[in-house]
């Protein structure tokens, strides 16, 4: 039986360890941190996701959909919470189609049982890769707990080890390897709402709940115990408002409560948390190669970070796994072939889905309460129901369709050019329910 490594057990490592096992694979993963199935303090990034269409697909493929379904939670569209205090609801889709919050932490915890469940996956623990030698097709691991340090011989080695992977910094010193990462000005604190007094939501459970500030917002997603995980994105240090600025509890508050006034009205300990949680920052990583002679492979955050404003690094990571176990079906593990076409469509991909993650930042805390932009999305959302077959909305094709992102990206932007159009017919505010949708259409393109 073959032997595959997989640096890394968060998501992507977790679910392509049980992707690797059920095709007969022995599978070992090395993660660095500990088991946080036995410490619930060792939350990691916590940031709860948004667990679309693509995500769902990938988890089905290897039957372990039915188990996070348990602790997932739909949403049906954005709630807009208006500076005024009104609310405004934004369907994602059809009558039937949702988005899912669902806690990073628990969703991990609920891989590693499935991939435990595995005669041939072995988890291995307080594990980091040290050094990866690609040339002598080695690699080494150090135990943290008791600092030994071991030497393993590589047969196919993954990494799955996340925006800073070890293995794709031994790839960034192979010759002509085009590497960047970049940071947005941007950061993010969480916010927790607890739940009510007996335990109900304190906000509408099945939204995903978006205060639009201009140059910052707040989001907030739901949790099976009723509480809210919210999440600041604030510039760090440049504009009007930023995170240099919230040095004491007073300033916290005044910020918070001039522009977030409902959702602070829900946090008891609100500056308790904001100090005590710590800001993160949020970068894109862009990787020329993704494999190494196919003995060596990124996959995941390790290949193509993206912000997390489509909701999408995860369901492009989850995806990465049903494509490259489609591609060994394809070519019956032919390692050569799978990774030629593996790094030719999902390098392709990612870097649409990176472009669009970045241009959806600006949507949801520019424009989701702009009159225009909404109107905008009433009209589209008229086309499509007019034309479902030769209209389908870009958020649409994004989270709730299979397209490639690269297509639904350069369809998108047809789109988009077409609107433009729509959006300057006069008096459009008041005509474009009585417009000629399939002449305008046809005379656009």
């Amino acid at each position: 039986m073959k032997t595959i490594n997989i640096l890394g057990a968060g998501l992507v490592g977790s679910l392509l360890a049980i992707y690797m096992a059920k095709r007969g694979f022995s599978v070992n993963v090395y993660e660095n941190r500990s088991d946080l199935r036995k410490n619930l303090h060792l939350q990691g990034k916590s940031i709860n996701l948004a667990l679309s269409d693509r995500g769902w697909k990938a988890l089905e493929t290897v039957d372990v959909a039915d188990a996070i379904k348990k602790i997932a939670i739909p949403m049906h569209g954005r709630m807009i919470h208006n500076l005024n205090g009104t609310l405004n609801f934004q369907p994602y889709g059809t009558e039937n189609q949702c988005i899912y919050s669902v806690s990073r932490s628990d969703l991990n915890r609920v891989l590693l049982n499935e991939a435990e469940k595995m005669e041939n996956v072995h988890l291995f623990f307080d594990s980091v890769c040290e050094k990866v030698d690609l040339k002598a097709n080695k690699f080494w691991i150090r135990n943290t707990k008791n600092k030994q340090i071991q030497e393993i011989e590589n047969t196919l080695t993954f990494g799955a080890d996340g925006a800073f992977s070890a293995l794709r910094l031994a790839m960034q010193r192979t010759d002509r390897y085009t590497y960047s990462q970049s940071y947005l000005p941007d950061g993010y604190k969480e916010l927790l709402i607890p739940a009510g007094k007996n335990g109900e939501f304190l906000l509408e459970k099945n939204a995903l709940h978006i205060c639009p500030r201009g140059k910052f917002m707040l989001i907030a997603l739901p949790n099976f115990d009723g509480s809210f995980t919210c999440t600041l994105f604030l510039s760090f240090e440049s504009g009007e408002h930023h995170f240099a600025n919230l040095t004491t509890e007073k300033a916290v508050l005044d910020f918070m409560q001039t522009h977030f006034p409902d959702i602070s009205a829900l946090i008891p300990n609100l500056c308790e948390q904001f100090f005590q949680n710590p800001t993160g920052a949020m970068l894109t990583v862009r990787a020329s190669s993704w494999v190494y002679e196919n003995r060596f492979a990124l996959i995941g955050d390790a290949a193509h970070a993206i912000v997390p404003f489509y909701g999408q690094g995860m369901n492009a990571g989850f995806e990465d796994c049903r494509i490259l176990n489609e591609l060994l079906d394809k070519y019956s593990e032919n390692l050569e072939q799978v990774f030629t076409d593996y790094q030719a469509v999902r390098i392709k991909d990612s870097a649409a889905i990176a472009d669009l993650a970045l241009n959806n930042f600006v949507e949801m805390r520019d424009k989701t309460a702009d009159p225009k932009f909404l109107l905008q999305k009433k009209i589209e959302a008229k086309i499509h129901q007019l034309f479902p077959k030769k209209w389908l909305p870009l958020y649409s094709m994004v989270t709730f369709s299979h397209i490639p992102y690269s297509e639904a990206q350069k369809i998108g932007f047809e789109q988009e050019e077409i609107m433009q159009k729509i959006m300057q017919i006069p008096d459009i505010e008041n005509s474009w329910e009585s417009l000629d949708f399939e002449n305008i259409l046809f005379a656009t393109k």
